[in-house]
This record gives C-alpha cells, structure tokens and sequence, in this order.
C-alpha cells in the first residue's frame, strides 16, 4: 500500500533561471536532486501533455514558460473532481492513510482538483445520489468530456498564494488514477469523519495553504 508523509516545512523556492525562452526545463525536471513531490517530472509533463490536442506544442511553450499555469482538456488522460479544500484535504487522509493512495492532487482558488480516472466525472454524481451518505458531501465539480481545468505550473516558487499549485505532482507517464467508486469511497469516508468529529465543512481554505508539502514516500 503506498504511503504518504506529511511535511511541515515550506518548499524551497524553484531555481531562478536567467532566460525562460532558452532553458531547458525537461532537464531541470530530470534533476533527481531538485525534485520533490509538489514539483512535476518529466515524466509527469509528458503525461500531462498527452491530454492535450497537440502535445508537441504543448511541451514547447512549457519549454519556454515552465512557470506559467496552462489549461488542459478533460475526458482523454484524465478527469478532474474538484472539491471545497477543507473536505478534500479530508479525503486525501483517508485515501493515504486507509486507502489506495491518489493520483496528482492540485489546489487552485480554495478548491482540490483531484485527477481521477477517465469517465470518473460522468459517473460519480449518480453513485453519489444512491448513496446514503451523498448529502454529507459538498457539492462537487465534476470535470470530464467537452471539460478544460487549469493545472498548476511545472516549477514551484511563486509568491502568491491563489496561483495554482501541485499538491501531489505528475512524476511518471503512466499515474495510477482512482475510479468513481475509490472517490466515492474518499467521500463516504470524509463525511463520516466530519460527522464523527462535529467538524463543520467550511467554505473558505485554510489561512496558510503554502505550510504542507505532502511528502510521498512510496508513489504508485
């Protein structure tokens, strides 16, 4: 079963490069020594890039904007649930601490994007409102074909706080990604947890969403 730690201490900033129009940066994202889990692989661009229309031309512009968001579309290599951030980061807990573990795991505007599985975003709604937990969860964006969402940028390091980021980053061509049924699970599991803890779900994130750095030490 893969694990996951969770680290206090603050990611260190990205290595500045002096001209982003000429860097490469499939090979900083092949320096073993610069990675960590909030920070995509080369693998993991591949990957990213292969849910796009083109993606030769996606890897060029991330060639020379590697710090800059991009908009993928949904439905192909993968599907996206968005979540509010305090139920999701309740969901991921139980993903690694009774589950399968997750696939990429991303934060952007007070919400999780939680990379599932193709056909995931169609099928979840309906297994959802059969479930005698369903009305505990809060409402869920499900994004899937004719969908796009924003993924954060291959390099960590910028200041501000709403620019999208990695949680748990892409880092090989072929991510394991949970089924309906494992997201569902998560869910049952968070609002049960909620319930049994009399913790509200809020609305609004965390005031310091930069402070945990999830550190996976086994990555399926």
């Amino acid at each position: 079963m893969s694990t996951w730690l969770r680290d206090e201490t603050p990611l260190s900033p990205a290595p500045r490069v002096a001209d982003e129009s000429r860097s490469d940066v499939f090979r900083l994202l092949r320096d073993e020594g610069r990675h960590h889990t909030a920070q995509v692989t080369a693998d993991g661009a591949d990957w990213l890039a292969s849910a796009a229309a083109y993606p030769r031309s996606t890897l060029a512009l991330w060639e020379s904007r590697p710090a800059a968001p991009a908009v993928l579309p949904c439905g192909s290599a993968f599907d996206v649930v968005s979540v509010e951030s305090v139920f999701g980061r309740r969901m991921l807990d139980r993903l690694w601490d009774e589950g399968p573990g997750s696939g990429p795991v991303a934060v952007h505007r007070g919400r999780l994007l939680l990379f599932t599985a193709p056909g995931t975003a169609h099928r979840l709604p309906s297994l959802l409102r059969w479930e005698e937990w369903g009305q505990a969860v809060p409402p869920l964006l499900c994004h899937g074909t004719g969908d796009a969402v924003t993924v954060p940028p291959l390099t960590s390091g910028s200041a501000d706080g709403s620019a999208p980021r990695w949680l748990v980053a892409p880092d090989t061509r072929h991510p394991w990604l949970p089924g309906p049924e494992v997201v569902l699970w998560a869910c049952v599991r968070a609002a049960r947890t909620g319930a049994a803890t009399g913790v509200k779900v809020s609305i609004f994130p965390p005031a310091d969403q930069g402070a945990n750095v999830y550190d996976v030490s086994r990555r399926r």
